[in-house]
């Protein structure tokens, strides 16, 4: 409490403090919010995971436009000077987005833009169904329920690190998501529980659904493509429509953005059904992406295991 002399000069300066106050509190006010920190993320579900760990306390930046396809992206200018305002960059670090060190490093924020691997605590698996053999790790680690509550928790504790007045606000309203995110697959965990899944084999189009997969027991039979966005061989093509007969797989998981076109003669060739997956890296960044993407998803995987067991 501010008490004032009764002497008229210093009543005026008392007065004229007192006027004062409520500009200096807005200035307050607004250098506060001058400090939030600015988090970028390189694809839509990071967006999703940070917008609701931080809610208005920092300001999410998308690294590259909405629009763009992430698996052959070329740096653009406007990518770089975005980066050079970050102060920090979440990223999927295990072969999703290498464009973005491209980016940070021409932005010159290679020594001091902290990057938060939200892949560090995922227990990671190698791609399956692939002709190669080859035992390459999987970078699909957000199309799942599981290892996406891993990321948020890693993407929480990172940011608490680098905003300690917020940490326990991150973590609050990580629990909080993540709540809702394991909601959804308690949901779908139901509904699959009255299936038999021993016989269930599917194949996709490309390796980008197999955490979603081992989430419920399925097993992928065969991977059309030999990388995202690279069209098989007629020799690949011909290996992958021999392991979908000798499997016998009735159901073909066909990114709906991008790969329906290259299920069609698969299709064609073999009698399977072919269903549509999002593999949530196109259109609009939002906070709720994550959950619509995936509570479709979820809805289309279980609808192709009740079409198996017709």
């Amino acid at each position: 409490m501010i008490t004032c002399p009764t002497r008229r000069p210093r009543l005026r300066a008392c007065l004229a403090l007192l006027v004062l106050l409520p500009a200096l509190a807005l200035a307050g006010h607004a250098q506060a919010a001058a400090k939030k920190l600015k988090i970028g993320v390189t694809l839509h579900p990071y967006y999703s995971f940070v917008a609701n760990i931080v809610g208005d306390r920092a300001e999410v930046v998308a690294l590259i436009p909405g629009a763009a396809n992430p698996h052959n992206y070329q740096p653009q200018p406007a990518d770089i000077t975005r980066a050079m305002t970050l102060d920090a960059l979440v990223v999927n670090g295990i072969g999703h987005d290498e464009w973005a060190g491209a980016i940070v490093k021409a932005a010159g924020r290679s020594a001091n833009l902290p990057i938060i691997q939200a892949n560090a605590s995922v227990a990671l698996i190698p791609v399956g169904g692939d002709q190669s053999g080859a035992k390459v790790v999987n970078p699909h680690t957000f199309v799942s329920t599981t290892a996406a509550i891993q990321q948020v928790f890693e993407i929480a504790r990172r940011l608490g690190e680098l905003d300690p007045d917020n940490a326990a606000l991150y973590r609050r309203n990580a629990m909080a998501y993540a709540g809702r995110i394991r909601a959804l697959r308690a949901q779908f965990m139901s509904r699959f529980a009255g299936l038999d899944l021993s016989t269930f084999r599917c194949a996709t189009t490309h390796a980008g659904y197999d955490y979603l997969m081992q989430e419920f027991g399925l097993f992928v039979s065969a991977v059309i493509e030999p990388r995202h966005g690279v069209a098989p061989t007629a020799r690949q093509l011909a290996n992958t429509i021999e392991a979908i007969k000798k499997a016998q797989v009735r159901v073909l998981f066909a990114e709906k953005t991008f790969s329906l076109d290259l299920a069609k003669p698969i299709e064609a060739a073999t009698g399977v059904k072919v269903f549509a997956l999002s593999h949530i890296t196109g259109g609009t960044y939002s906070a709720d992406e994550f959950e619509v993407a995936m509570r479709e998803n979820l809805e289309t995987l279980a609808e192709a295991v009740e079409y198996t067991q017709q």
